[in-house]
């Protein structure tokens, strides 16, 4: 499936490709202060729509993902980092996704505030 995302004003847009099976709830300081239900994918599944120049990036912790935000709306509509394989993934706020029923995908909390 193709799913279309934006931040809210439009200026970070992006097509994602693949299918929904489940989302991650992190509880970790900057996950739980953003709402996002984060939906993994390999990096390449993700194809920016805009310059990713529009884009601003924040690291902390150990600073190993970056979470993409826009500076205008200041949406979070996705991040980036590597899998434990080693794979680029993206991690794709799917509250972000045009067309997306919240209340039909399953949930699965993580605790990332212990990691």
């Amino acid at each position: 499936m193709n799913y279309q995302g934006s931040c809210h004003c439009g200026k970070i847009a992006f097509d994602v490709e693949g299918d929904i099976q489940g989302v991650i709830a992190c509880n970790c300081s900057i996950c739980q202060r953003k709402g996002s239900l984060l939906w993994f994918v390999p990096r390449e599944k993700l194809k920016l729509r805009t310059p990713a120049e529009a884009m601003s990036s924040y690291t902390f912790n150990k600073h190993v993902i970056k979470h993409h935000f826009c500076p205008t709306c200041g949406m979070h509509p996705f991040g980036e980092g590597v899998d434990p394989q080693g794979h680029a993934i993206a991690a794709v706020n799917i509250r972000c996704l045009e067309g997306v029923d919240l209340a039909a995908i399953p949930v699965q909390n993580f605790d990332g505030r212990s990691k």
